[in-house]
């Protein structure tokens, strides 16, 4: 009841500032009163609220042209990437900088976060499973196709690593981010067959069913009622 009778005094103020000229005057008065006794107290906020501004657009822009640079810094890598020249696309040729260098070069970019991506794929593929691992973690993004394919890209380094469960906890990740019939019957495959390989078969089945029920126009969906009924024949 007192927090109402408050309120209502509040809204009678307001109104009274608004509509009454003297009132409004009275209290531009009082301010002007604050303002002047307290002069080192109001230019100091004042003064911290235009660095924070200045600094945060000052952020904004240098982060802009950080990654404009790494984007051009990044396009001999991605070409190295692409034609399997994996050292190269990592490390660089001498002239133009590899993955590795524009992550610490550029860290705070967008462009470092995606060499994260390639250089985590690059070392996939060269069979650093550990080191590709790491990097790909460090990926993050929004993006419905890349951020599944990391996680993806995770769950096949921990297949070769013989960390089957683990493997199987990525393809999951992968098959629910954004999930859509055209991925995820995939991932869930793969899952159900890192699930085999643990014994867990009740997980692998469970997978396989998700592929049947949910993606039943999918791909995959003839195979894992195969390999579905293979464990309920073999339980």
């Amino acid at each position: 009841m007192a927090s109402t009778k408050k309120k209502k005094d509040q809204e009678n103020h307001a109104n009274d500032l608004l509509e009454n000229p003297e009132a409004l005057a009275n209290q531009l008065s009082k301010t002007e009163e604050f303002i002047n006794a307290n002069k080192a107290l109001v230019l100091g906020v004042g003064t911290v609220l235009v660095l924070l501004v200045a600094g945060y657009f000052g952020f904004n822009t240098y982060k802009n042209s950080q990654n404009e640079q790494a984007q051009n810094d990044m396009f001999q890598a991605i070409y190295y990437f692409e034609a399997d020249s994996l050292d190269l696309a990592l490390n660089g040729d001498g002239i133009n900088y590899g993955f590795l260098k524009i992550i610490d070069e550029y860290s705070i970019t967008d462009a470092a976060n995606l060499a994260n991506f390639y250089a985590g794929a690059a070392y996939l593929k060269q069979g650093s499973f550990k080191s590709a691992i790491l990097y790909l973690e460090d990926f993050s993004a929004d993006d419905l196709l890349i951020q599944a394919r990391a996680y993806s890209l995770i769950g096949d380094a921990n297949m070769e690593l013989g960390e089957y469960n683990e493997a199987a906890i990525y393809y999951e990740k992968a098959a629910n981010y954004e999930a859509n019939k055209y991925f995820s019957p995939r991932y869930l495959m793969k899952a159900a067959l890192a699930y085999e390989n643990a014994n867990d078969l009740e997980a692998a089945k469970n997978a396989y069913s998700q592929v049947i029920e949910k993606y039943w126009d999918s791909a995959e969906v003839q195979n894992a009622k195969k390999f579905r009924a293979k464990i309920d024949s073999a339980s």
